[in-house]
């Protein structure tokens, strides 16, 4: 009896034993309760269970199984599910994880540098929008800031509703661009805000992009010997605060950076559409939307004031990939701060971009005028724009401000400017065979050209003459 007894104890201590070891089906941090799924698109969930064990993630009436590996990772593509909510969505394998309070909308990375990253509580009128930040369809995550040397499997971060109680440290832009979008569309946003003030693009690009192009090996020289406490090495941001929650379903990002590159702006002109690239291979997702924040009005201390508009013109050559745009803020600058607090405007100009190009709305005129061509006529110079809206103008009726204009010496001077239709007629007593004009070519130029509604147009050069940064590594 005692032998009998023995042999079953040893049985159930071993049977518990077993259990004891058995690992969870675990998700990452980005699933969550209150969280929003991309509608209109097949859904990634991920997450690690026991080797072998089969996964099972249910969405209301969407179920997808799958057996975990070797590593006991796994990978379940529902799919697309149509806008609305709650739903609750279960995840089981030997044990089940409810996820409440789940909603079905537009989700969006927001990312860069600290002008992402600055509050709600940093900007204009903080404690009216805050008190009236009462949006239950708009969800948020914040992304804790970490700095990696490899790829990370998690990070930390909670979803939650948009309230006067949650929203005051979130990204500013990034909840005025929600807000705008999500009054426009009528359907749940989810905002990812995942940024780190004074950050540089090459720690935001994974490493296989940046090793992949011998115009980046002074970048990885850099950071050959990582440094933990160092956000600005190559692709360490990347790594501990994108990868993770990749490919997390989304319809695009917005991207507010480019104050720390600005002294080697022909660099970023190359650097910045790469690591669009990047991102887009490694989501998985095809070509998706990515609109970026030209960068403000700010003297930029001992710097040439034409570095910055290098690297303006740096940003706007990431236009040439599809789906792509930018908000021009030339207009609600400071140049004696590097944090303009009208958050609000550049949001919504975001979402402007967004209405238009991504949603589809044929009505929003999104941009101010971009540069086209500029045909010389005599002693003057024609300059041709797109996106002139309703026209062109000045913000305060004057004529156009912040041109100058050259001869093949490049000795640029200022300029008389004066619209005519949809083009800018530039021209100087000076300078009798012009061939380059500029416009509002300095860190701290405000200059006065728009459309009629109300979007300023973007700083330019018709000219190819050598770029102060030229061979800047």
């Amino acid at each position: 009896m005692r032998v009998l007894r023995s042999c079953v104890l040893a049985a159930g201590l071993a049977a518990l034993a077993a259990a004891s070891v058995r690992a969870d089906v675990k998700l990452p941090a980005v699933f969550g309760d209150h969280m929003v799924l991309q509608q209109q698109t097949k859904l990634k969930f991920w997450g690690t269970a026991d080797a072998g064990e089969e996964v099972t993630v249910t969405v209301g009436k969407s179920k997808a199984s799958a057996k975990a590996n070797e590593d006991g990772k796994w990978l379940i593509e529902l799919p697309a599910l149509e806008a609305g909510g709650p739903h609750q969505v279960s995840v089981k394998g030997n044990n089940e994880i409810l996820l409440k309070d789940v909603l079905v909308g537009e989700v969006w990375v927001c990312s860069g540098q600290s002008n992402m990253q600055w509050a709600v509580s940093q900007s204009d009128n903080p404690q009216e929008e805050i008190a009236a930040a009462n949006h239950p369809q708009i969800r948020l995550f914040q992304v804790t800031r970490k700095v990696a040397d490899q790829p990370q499997a998690d990070v930390q971060g909670q979803w939650q509703a948009c309230s006067p109680e949650t929203v005051a440290g979130f990204s500013a832009v990034g909840y005025f661009f929600g807000r705008k979008l999500q009054q426009e569309l009528g359907v749940p946003v989810g905002l990812i805000n995942s940024s780190w003030g004074g950050t540089i693009a090459e720690a935001w690009t994974s490493r296989p992009t940046l090793e992949s192009d011998a115009d980046y090996a002074e970048i990885l020289k850099r950071a050959a010997n990582f440094n933990p406490q160092n956000p600005n090495q190559a692709s360490v941001l990347w790594n501990g605060m994108l990868a993770p929650i990749v490919p997390f379903a989304i319809r695009g990002a917005i991207w507010y950076q480019g104050e720390s590159n600005v002294s080697r702006a022909e660099q970023y002109a190359k650097l910045f559409p790469a690591m669009i690239q990047d991102w887009r291979k490694n989501w998985g997702q095809g070509d998706f939307a990515f609109a970026f924040v030209q960068l403000a009005p700010f003297r930029y201390g001992n710097l040439d004031p034409r570095e910055m508009a290098e690297l303006r013109e740096a940003q706007m050559a990431a236009l040439q990939l599809p789906h792509t745009g930018v908000a021009v803020t030339t207009d609600i600058g400071n140049v004696k701060d590097i944090h303009p607090k009208n958050k609000q405007e550049v949001g919504r100009r975001l979402a402007l971009w967004a209405l238009a190009n991504t949603y589809g709305k044929d009505d929003v005129v999104f941009s101010g005028p971009i540069f086209e061509k500029a045909v010389v006529e005599g002693d003057k110079i024609r300059v041709h724009f797109t996106h002139v809206g309703g026209g062109l103008t000045t913000r305060d009726g004057k004529a156009p401000s912040d041109f100058t204009i050259a001869a093949e010496d490049g000795e640029f001077v200022p300029a008389q400017a004066v619209i005519d239709g949809e083009t800018v007629v530039v021209s100087s007593e000076q300078v009798k065979n012009p061939v380059a004009v500029r416009y509002a070519w300095r860190d701290d130029a405000e200059p006065n050209l728009a459309n009629k509604e109300g979007l300023p147009a973007s700083p330019f050069r018709t000219d190819r003459f050598e770029l102060l940064t030229k061979g800047r590594r």
